[in-house]
């Protein structure tokens, strides 16, 4: 059965009207089952205006909106979609050098359909459902020997000719003083070099927050794919504004997305990211296995494809791809942003 969650338990003002209508279906659902009356009629209207109602919120979204969406606390975490994508999921640990790093979560899987089937290399970054899980994962913030972990199963795919798929999901890299010690900066530059000259096809998909470095560190890739409320930049919007209007970010922080260009449609618009993933209405977390499915689907669809390019040919378009990036003009600024 498809896991579903109320999207924040009413905890935003812009999902609080739909928190109050699922509220209500699921009462009449429950009344229907132990009393045994019929009231399928009633269930139907109220289930039509409840995704009415979810599709004209969702598509109306402000970026800060998307950005809280994208870290919603039951929104789908990597090991779940290992567990409802990925089948034979074999683990592997360790960098070989310092530990293994549970924010990162490497190993050998397949993913299937009816039609076809693929062997892969799966790099994923981890944050965490409860609280000893995520200080764990470390809420998702990799320290080197997670990068040193990643790129070390990226050359083993590399020897034995396996498609190479990375779920992104982190705040960024954890900044903290051993982290720096080790060279987590460096690590992720080794994984930047690396991951380009790969000679195997990567896909990346951006599954909820795409923070800085640290998801670029797993993030070069042939295609590049973004769940629809997932978020990808260079800086929180939190950090942004408090960079921007010091003394004033939390009343900035609408300002500071929406200047980011930081949503999944942003992004793609700009040539970064090649596709957007439809989540299920109101988001992913109101139904797990619907959006594993729906990933599943594309990735098998993106690595036939991949797979199917010769080698050099492969490596010289995503050399052109990386190349195209980054091209900007000065002197402009953002449309509806007032220059302070």
């Amino acid at each position: 059965m498809a896991k579903k969650q109320s999207v924040l338990d009413g905890k935003y003002d812009f999902d609080k009207p739909i928190v109050k209508l699922e509220t209500k279906l699921q009462e009449l659902e429950e009344y229907q089952l132990t009393t045994g009356i019929d009231f399928s009629t009633q269930i139907d209207k109220l289930r039509r205006e409840c995704d009415d109602l979810k599709r004209e919120t969702y598509e109306k979204l402000s970026p800060w909106h998307r950005v809280l969406v994208a870290r919603h606390p039951n929104r789908p975490l990597a090991l779940d979609y290992i567990r409802l994508a990925v089948d034979d999921f074999l683990e592997l640990h360790g960098d070989r050098v310092f530990g293994d790093d549970p924010a990162v979560v490497t190993g050998f899987g397949r993913i299937s359909n009816s039609k076809k089937s693929f062997k892969i290399m799966l790099i994923a970054q981890q944050k965490g459902r409860t609280l000893n899980e995520k200080m764990a994962c470390n809420f998702g913030c990799a320290h080197p020997e997670g990068y040193r972990k990643a790129i070390l199963r990226m050359r083993l795919a590399e020897k034995t000719g396996l498609p190479i798929v990375t779920l992104i999901d982190t705040p960024g890299a954890y900044p903290g003083i051993a982290s720096e010690e080790r060279g987590v900066a460096f690590a992720i530059a080794q994984n930047l070099r690396g991951m380009s000259s790969l000679r195997v096809p990567v896909i990346s998909v951006v599954i909820g927050e795409g923070g800085s470095g640290g998801a670029l560190g797993i993030g070069v890739a042939d295609r590049l794919l973004m769940l629809e409320n997932a978020y990808y930049s260079v800086i929180s919007p939190e950090g942004c504004a408090a960079i921007l209007w010091k003394g004033e970010e939390k009343d900035r922080l609408q300002d500071a997305a929406k200047i980011l260009k930081l949503t999944a449609r942003d992004i793609h618009e700009l040539g970064i990211a090649d596709e957007v993933v439809a989540e299920p209405l109101g988001g992913a977390h109101r139904d797990y296995d619907a959006m594993a499915e729906t990933l599943k689907i594309t990735l098998i669809r993106h690595i036939g494809e991949l797979k199917a390019i010769p080698n050099e040919e492969l490596l010289r378009t995503r050399y052109n791809k990386l190349k195209a990036i980054g091209q900007y003009a000065e002197g402009q600024v953002a449309k509806g942003i007032k220059k302070d």
